[in-house]
């Protein structure tokens, strides 16, 4: 027949949702430059911009869930959908990268104004073997929650897959709970030094990629209980899990090149 669709591809409608993305990102961007700043109005337009993003990211999503729903996720079109994902994650492996170098190169090559030591002379730190470890260790054990409950999802086990669900979202918010306590009694502040701001900035972004990922299990978990994944169709869960485990991985790095090595031989603040 003619107009009969002869492909696996699923061809998308017309949809405002990119060009609603991409101007609420300009303007989240814009808001929070002006805000620093200290220019008018500049908190109300980052505002904006952070509800428009997030209604962006809502009806967007929400698109794609009904596309899975009416049989548009093809074994083509799953396949693409895990390759973005994948570009994606190399995409913030790159982000970190800089961090990480910012890091290095402050480390290795101290400058006359700190003595020529690292860290700064004067500077306590924070105890590596204290909160960051239990934190390494809650951080851990949910990259084996969320594991458990993707076997769950491929065994037809609902029961098991909400728990492992329910155990991983516990688990990343005992650690930004943790997290946040740490940075309130940080023993030096994100300005004044090249230590405090490059810390900040790298365990800071990992912070912020965590409550990311809670909250993109969180979605996972609401959809576990509508009954919206299969063992055969879970691409959803399965993008939630891969990023985790990115966000797990990367705290290992931070641990022992931030916490460990970046601290060694400084005095260790008592509080």
């Amino acid at each position: 027949m003619a107009g009969a669709k002869s492909h696996d591809y699923h061809i998308l409608p017309p949809d405002p949702f990119p060009i609603i993305g991409a101007f609420s990102a300009l303007a989240m961007a814009a808001g929070a430059i002006m805000w620093m700043h200290s220019a008018a109005h500049g908190g109300l337009l980052f505002l904006i911009g952070v509800g428009c993003v997030l209604f962006t990211m809502f009806g967007w999503w929400s698109n794609v869930i009904k596309e899975a729903h009416a049989g548009d996720h093809t074994p083509v079109v799953s396949l693409h959908l895990r390759y973005g994902m994948i570009m994606f994650i190399a995409s913030e492996v790159m982000f970190f990268v800089g961090w990480f170098w910012a890091w290095f190169d402050f480390s290795l090559f101290p400058v006359a104004v700190h003595g020529d030591v690292w860290p700064p002379k004067g500077l306590e730190i924070i105890n590596p073997f204290a909160f960051p470890l239990l934190n390494t260790l809650i951080l851990l054990c949910s990259g084996t929650t969320v594991t458990w409950a993707h076997h769950a999802l491929l065994h037809g086990d609902r029961k098991g897959l909400i728990a492992g669900l329910w155990c991983t979202i516990l688990l990343g918010l005992t650690f930004s709970s943790i997290q946040a306590y740490e940075y309130a009694h940080a023993p030096f502040a994100f300005k004044g030094s090249s230590y405090g701001a490059a810390f900040f900035m790298a365990t800071g972004f990992h912070g912020f990629h965590v409550l990311i990922g809670t909250i993109f299990l969180i979605v996972n978990l609401v959809r576990a209980y509508r009954g919206d994944f299969t063992a055969r169709q879970h691409f959803g869960f399965e993008a939630a899990a891969w990023y985790w485990h990115f966000v797990d991985v990367v705290w290992l790095f931070l641990f022992v090149s931030v916490y460990v090595w970046g601290g060694w031989g400084a005095p260790i603040h008592a509080g």
